[in-house]
């Protein structure tokens, strides 16, 4: 089952940068600590709101007790019409720690207030059971005023409040909460700094409606519920979110894992293996990030590159130990003849020996040449801005071949774009067309060239016997030869195909009637602007 999952998310993985996935996971370690203080500041301020809604519910509570039980007070006309629209009224809260201001604690009752109103005094008794009761379970102080604001339950008896900004608007008739700090506040933590909402106090004024009329007003007060209190009473659910958190940095690591640090250890580990001749180049990861991905497949293409060279490089060698050894072992021998019975030679044997001497010693010199200049075209780079002539090129080498017994004819358009291939590759590959063919017995050879999409398409036929179908495989392999008899090396095509590659050229053997045709592509050159 783990398996299959991990099958489906690879598959199913999104291709990222890498600077995408450290983006991520920086902004999300950055986030932490502003998401975690966001988190109590809003904790913190449900908080209050809680304990404000608790409030408004039982002020409307005692208010609607108190009315129904105030002196006077008109029996209902009937039942509630709960249909009416606007007949239930939702009070909602009105406290914002980040918003409300503050107040100072609430000051001492007035003393100098008039008597206080008959009514009130008369419904005490029936209503101070009920506040009793409720204050015992709900720990809020309620205080009762009459309709002039002075106090007839609770603190500051006797005095008036009517001052204050909540009991003002009570008493006309609206219902204000406010917060208030407390006179007698003291730490008990010393990380209680932390919570905005240590040492304050919710004041909520709730008028008390008989008849249409303010005959009195409910002032209830609360602490709200600390913050670290409610952390610890919802313990669990914080519990839950720790979990969460750490789940989500385990993500991040995996992410990062995945994306960054396994695909560039398993890269390293097979470059190891690659460089010693061991192990195989691993597949590119679908979960790694793009910058990783690519650097798989230059690795690849790298390692291929580095077999490839390595093959030809031994492949090379032997054949480069293979041409010196036969002009090496001749010189060898006629030495060792001519050392041996040099004395007694007859003049005609001595300088024929030293013939074939001179005739090794010239083969191996011209095999050094061929392979310094086969160096120097798989060295060879493209030169930047080249626009090379094609056609003057091309006269250039016929007038240069003109003493051969090869009769060479040129077939070009009157015009012909540059191309970016420099004059002396051309030069070199034209020569070495027109010498094979030269070599191969040919009588008549025919250049040509024509303007293609992209590129000059030059062309060099001749009427010799062609290349046998066994040899059309291995007509660009260094040291492959069928004239070696007529002084040839092999070399002159490899040669002719490095200086092309260079430049992003190719030359390639075309189908033919008679004789041979090969054909070489040369890119055009950038026109300017």
């Amino acid at each position: 089952m783990i398996a299959a999952a991990k099958t489906l998310i690879k598959r199913h993985w999104p291709i990222l940068r890498l600077r995408t996935i450290l983006l991520i996971v920086l902004l999300s370690v950055a986030a932490m600590p502003v998401a975690g203080a966001v988190f109590l500041r809003v904790y913190e301020n449900t908080l209050v709101r809680q304990t404000e809604v608790e409030l408004v519910s039982q002020g409307a509570a005692l208010a609607a007790a108190a009315a129904a039980l105030w002196p006077g007070r008109a029996p209902p006309a009937g039942p509630p019409d709960k249909a009416r629209p606007g007949y239930y009224r939702p009070e909602s809260t009105t406290i914002d720690l980040s918003a409300s201001r503050a107040l100072p604690a609430r000051p001492p009752a007035a003393r100098d207030a008039p008597p206080a109103d008959p009514a009130a005094l008369a419904v005490l008794p029936a209503l101070r059971p009920v506040i009793d009761e409720t204050t015992r379970v709900t720990l809020a102080s309620v205080v009762v005023l009459d309709r002039n604001g002075v106090v007839v339950q609770g603190l500051g008896l006797g005095g008036g409040q009517k001052r204050l900004p909540e009991v003002a608007a009570a008493l006309s008739g609206r219902t204000r909460t406010v917060l208030r700090r407390q006179s007698d506040y003291r730490p008990r933590y010393s990380f209680e700094w932390l919570s905005r909402a240590s040492g304050i106090r919710l004041h909520h004024a709730r008028p008390i409606v008989v008849n249409g009329r303010v005959e009195g007003v409910l002032l209830l007060s609360r602490s709200p519920r600390a913050l670290f209190s409610g952390l610890y009473e919802d313990r669990g659910k914080f519990l839950i979110g720790l979990a969460g958190l750490i789940l989500i940095l385990v993500l991040l690591s995996g992410l990062v894992s995945r994306g960054i640090t396994r695909p560039i250890v398993a890269l390293s580990r097979a470059s190891r293996d690659v460089a010693i001749g061991q192990g195989d180049i691993p597949e590119t990861p679908r979960t790694a990030a793009v910058e990783i991905r690519q650097l798989y497949e230059d690795f690849r293409a790298m390692a291929e590159a580095i077999a490839r060279r390595s093959r030809y490089l031994r492949d090379f060698a032997a054949a480069v130990s293979h041409e010196f050894k036969t002009p090496l072992a001749g010189i060898g021998g006629a030495v060792e003849l001519l050392q041996d019975h040099g004395e007694s030679m007859s003049p005609e044997d001595r300088a024929r020996f030293l013939a074939n001497i001179s005739a090794d010693n010239a083969r191996l010199a011209q095999l050094v040449t061929r392979l310094l200049d086969l160096a120097r075209a798989d060295m060879a780079r493209p030169g930047h801005d080249v626009a090379a002539d094609v056609a003057r090129t091309v006269h250039r080498v016929v007038d240069a071949q003109g003493g051969t017994r090869l009769a060479i004819e040129t077939a070009l358009p009157a015009t012909l774009p540059p191309v970016a291939v420099p004059e002396e590759a051309i030069e070199t590959v034209l020569t070495v067309l027109l010498e094979n063919s030269r070599q191969a017995g040919a009588a008549h050879a025919v250049v040509s060239a024509e303007a293609t999409a992209g590129a000059v398409v030059l062309a060099v036929s001749d009427d010799g016997p062609g290349v046998a179908g066994s040899d059309r495989e291995r007509l660009f392999e260094p040291f492959f030869t069928s004239h070696r008899a007529d002084g040839g090396t092999g070399l002159g095509l490899p040669i002719a195909r490095s200086l092309l590659a260079a430049s992003g050229g190719r030359i390639s053997l075309a189908p033919s009637a008679g004789g041979a045709r090969f054909e070489v592509v040369l890119p055009l050159a950038e026109s300017p602007g």
